[in-house]
């Protein structure tokens, strides 16, 4: 596996990287506490047609300077991250976090994860933002890479996905 940045040209690769996923808990924040419920949900494969609003989002990130990076085992993208350097001025935002479910559990999405936060720190900001879909495994994966409930959540991501679970992490130098 190897990462590198991709270029808007790129974005419509996603359609490689198998999202779909399924499980029985998802959390929700309440009173300012993550809640583990039981709930079954399932996310299925993304169609060319359902990536397009994501793709068109992305690419007007890149052209406001945000970037995108690809990770791949041998020439095919089996993950990716997108992010956005200024959510706030001290602020950068992980806009996007997707893994191939053939390649989970192996280190790629940390991998992703560091480089973007590598790329934020560069960029002078010192925490990340992230709107977590709330399934168990996203919320464990975050909270393992030190990611704590954001407070108070940004207005605008919170509008946008009011269901999410709101997560920031501070970016050491």
């Amino acid at each position: 596996m190897h990462l590198r940045p991709l270029a808007i040209q790129e974005l419509a690769r996603v359609v490689e990287i198998d999202v779909s996923e399924s499980g029985s808990a998802v959390y929700s924040v309440v009173k300012d506490q993550l809640i583990l419920m039981e709930e079954s949900w399932q996310r299925p494969q993304r169609s060319a047609n359902h990536w397009q609003p994501y793709i068109e989002h992305w690419e007007g990130l890149m052209e406001r300077g945000g970037a995108a990076i690809g990770a791949f085992a041998d020439s095919r993208l089996v993950g990716i991250a997108v992010i956005r350097y200024q959510l706030t001025e001290s602020m950068a935002q992980l806009d996007a976090l997707f893994v191939d479910g053939a390649y989970r559990r192996q280190g790629i999405a940390k991998a992703l994860v560091d480089e973007v936060s590598r790329l934020a720190r560069a960029g002078g900001v010192q925490e990340l933002y992230v709107s977590a879909t709330p399934s168990e495994s996203a919320v464990g994966f975050y909270t393992s890479q030190g990611f704590t409930l954001a407070r108070p959540v940004n207005a605008e991501l919170y509008e946008r996905e009011p269901d999410d679970i709101h997560m920031v992490r501070a970016l050491s130098s």
